[in-house]
């Protein structure tokens, strides 16, 4: 995702320009920028023309980039000094959110409501929104909050007005699934975030064959109302492959919720689950990723093999989810870093997850993987820029600990060890059991010599993860360049963890 330096500066562009160009890179159209801005739709075609020919840029994609990459030098704040820059690249600034041009997701989904009277029916109606969220996800015209800044709210009962203000969206979707048996009932409205008005609504009853039917039925008509410029070829890209069984679509709803697992026993349950669907639906390109997601997990972590061999059994399920992906950009990144967190396959991850990127910017999933992609194998300035955009796509979400532990890794690369500790310190906050976010922590003040607390963290890491060694962590975490691991290590082993 490296920028091309030899394209004009955004500083050459008008307060005008400058308006209407970080509105069209958000996703909005003609129109929609004309009514925020008080203009007429002709008017920002010609600034969007103006936009183009002063930064040398062909695709919106080019111009988020540059965009992106201006971004640290045109806000204040702490950066880093000219001797602290990777790649030869200009200073970063130290992680501000706050300060952190606006990405709007326009859509939330919230956790539909189970009313079949079974709560063990939760991961059912869990499941609908999940495959809802990934539909509306495909759409590059509008974004949608990721699945795990949405789901907590699951449970609780509050103002739509409220959601949208906490989440920063325009619309929020709500709903709730009936299931008896072999029937179905799910109910959806669509609601203004600002006015909390409803502007659509329905019922669709059917069979639990049906399902993907009403899926795609809802996607369509939330994508119609948020974005009326949606085109239909758009709308037809939507609709994934459909699972051919619907006893593996119910063992991957099953497996949802344990896919980002914390600890060795959830990911064994979670490979247990997808493994039984794909024994069903061996060429289901969501249900290979998701296999090779769990694989990865196990491996990066040093954990206890699940297949006797999980690196190479990752790299296989990668390349099938690859070959069975159809242009899903959840599907490439997650098959793409995969291939890279497992296997070293750098140059065949990076061109996945370009291509990812390119195919929609704005899922959260796919720019995490980007940034991690780009730490193990790519340039550290892309790498805080995918972790930032995934950051604030998904506000609140609770797997933004990922990132944020992305975010303290680059800056251990960089030498910046109180930068990472401040940082890592907020993903500890949303994930207390990750072992990287540990691995920053203990080695950044080990190289700040504060021994104590390196000590004291590395005993938590102890308990976490019981027999670790730094031999085993080398040999599952890979990367092209040594010096994206090298400072964690040494700290570690400054910090007292044993070799073997």
């Amino acid at each position: 995702m490296a920028t091309d330096a030899a394209g004009g500066a955004p500083e050459q562009l008008s307060e005008r320009e400058r308006q209407v160009a970080e509105r069209y890179v958000e996703g909005l159209s003609h129109k929609e920028i004309a009514r925020a801005l008080g203009i007429a739709p002709a008017t920002v075609r010609t600034h969007v023309n103006a936009v183009y020919r002063k930064l040398e840029v062909t695709s919106r994609i080019q111009l988020l980039h540059r965009l992106e990459a201006a971004a640290p030098a045109a806000r204040r704040g702490a950066t880093l000094a000219p001797d602290e820059r990777a790649d030869g690249a200009a200073g970063h600034e130290i992680f501000h959110p706050e300060l952190e041009p606006s990405v709007k997701p326009a859509l939330a989904v919230l956790p539909f409501q189970n009313m079949s009277g079974d709560a063990e029916q939760d991961y059912f109606a869990d499941g609908v929104v999940e495959e809802l969220i990934t539909a509306l996800s495909r759409f590059r015209s509008f974004a949608v909050v990721a699945r795990n800044s949405s789901f907590v709210y699951k449970g609780r009962a509050a103002d739509v007005r409220q959601v949208a203000r906490e989440l920063a969206v325009r619309y929020v979707l709500e709903g709730s699934v009936r299931r008896a048996g072999e029937r179905l009932r799910i109910t959806v409205q669509l609601l203004d975030g600002t006015s909390g008005a409803h502007l659509w609504a329905d019922r669709f009853d059917g069979a639990v064959e049906d399902i993907f039917d009403v899926q795609d039925s809802i996607t369509e008509s939330v994508a119609g109302v948020v974005s009326p410029q949606i085109r239909a070829a758009e709308i037809e890209r939507s609709r994934r492959e459909r699972p051919g069984s619907l006893r593996a679509y119910d063992l991957y709803l099953q497996a949802l919720p344990k896919f980002d697992a914390a600890t060795p026993q959830e990911t064994v349950a979670a490979w247990a689950l997808i493994s039984q669907a794909i024994a069903l639906e061996p060429d289901n390109g969501v249900y290979l990723a998701e296999a090779a997601r769990v694989l990865e997990r196990a491996f990066v972590m040093g954990w206890p093999s699940l297949t006797g061999d999980d690196g190479a059994t990752c790299d296989k399920l990668a390349r099938r989810g690859l070959a069975n992906a159809h242009g899903d950009a959840s599907v490439l990144a997650t098959c793409g870093v995969a291939l890279i967190q497992a296997s070293g396959a750098w140059q065949v991850g990076l061109a996945t997850l370009r291509r990812a990127v390119e195919t929609n910017p704005n899922q959260f999933r796919v720019m995490m993987s980007a940034g991690i992609s780009y730490l193990k194998c790519g340039n550290l300035e892309d790498a805080l820029v995918c972790f930032q955009r995934a950051v604030r796509l998904s506000p609140a979400n609770p797997s933004a600990y990922v990132a944020l532990t992305g975010i303290a890794h680059a800056h251990m690369v960089l030498g910046n060890y109180q930068e990472t500790l401040q940082v890592a310190e907020r993903s500890l906050a949303s994930s207390p059991d990750y072992n990287p976010t540990h691995w920053m922590l203990i080695a950044a003040n080990a190289q700040l010599g504060e021994m104590d607390e390196a000590r004291r963290w590395l005993a938590r890491f102890r308990a976490l993860a019981p027999g670790i060694t730094l031999s085993r962590l080398r040999a599952v975490q890979l990367a092209s360049d040594p010096s994206r691991m090298a400072a964690i290590f040494e700290g570690l082993r400054l910090a007292g963890l044993e070799e073997e």
